[in-house]
């Protein structure tokens, strides 16, 4: 999708009539769909229970899917689940029935002073969904093999990005190692049109597990791609080519 600058009600009213007409399980929006990838936190970030989280969730129950995307959230510091307070790019997968999961994105963007307006998240987020097992990362997360490196306990590697055209290629080179090396299927979903900073081509891909597309957006256009993903199909081909059984053991500090 092309976002609207600093735009919530613009971008929301935008997507809800997109999800509603689209026949899907699960949709995936770009990184901070919302409002573009702004650096400016104290602008444009919304508490937990602010406009943005609570119209997806509505949306979520209205249209009986599950949405993936970010958004820019405004931590109090108060909280027991949240003892920091500042700014984080979170991600959150919506279930139909409108209970939200969250991952906050590890590797903030240094060369777009990312890292100074926003803290880094730690934990990893794995979401069971309709017999598949999802692993949902932030843009800059992709050139980090290490951090995305599948354990055997995913099945769906999901990328939502602000990721400009200057950098395209690697963008769809990084997507398709990220699918063969983990043995899974990778989904990439970037923002087309411009900002005030960057310009984007979108190129937003459905990858199987050998690294192919089974469904490719245009560049710079707004469009809606789709396909299936199948478990069996995923299972069969590692059986056959079980290389993850030799993948290396190592530890995250």
């Amino acid at each position: 999708m092309n976002i609207a600058w600093e735009n919530p009600t613009a971008n929301l009213a935008k997507v809800r009539e997109v999800i509603m007409a689209t026949d899907a399980d699960l949709v995936v929006l770009p990184e901070m769909f919302a409002t573009g990838f702004s650096m400016s936190p104290e602008l444009i970030a919304q508490p937990i229970d602010g406009e943005i989280v609570t119209t997806l969730q509505s949306i979520a129950l209205q249209s009986g899917k599950a949405i993936i995307t970010s958004v820019a959230i405004e931590l109090d510091g108060l909280s027991g689940s949240n003892p920091r307070a500042g700014f984080v790019n979170r991600l959150f997968f919506f279930t139909p029935d409108g209970v939200y999961l969250t991952y906050d994105k590890r590797h903030t963007f240094r060369m777009g002073g990312e890292h100074e307006k926003y803290l880094s998240g730690e934990k990893r987020l794995i979401v069971h969904y309709k017999g598949l097992r999802i692993r949902p990362l932030i843009c800059y997360d992709l050139r980090f093999p290490v951090w995305a490196r599948n354990r055997g306990d995913y099945d769906v590697l999901v990328y939502v990005a602000c990721w400009p055209d200057v950098r395209s290629y690697a963008w769809d080179t990084l997507l398709r190692a990220r699918a063969i090396e983990n043995q899974c299927y990778c989904i990439g979903v970037n923002r087309c049109g411009d900002e005030p900073k960057n310009s984007y081509s979108g190129d937003s891909v459905i990858l199987d597990f050998l690294g192919k597309p089974l469904a490719q957006a245009e560049p710079y256009k707004e469009e809606v791609i789709t396909t299936e993903l199948s478990a069996g199909e995923l299972n069969s081909f590692r059986a056959k080519f079980p290389a993850y059984l030799d993948a290396d053991n190592f530890e995250i500090i």
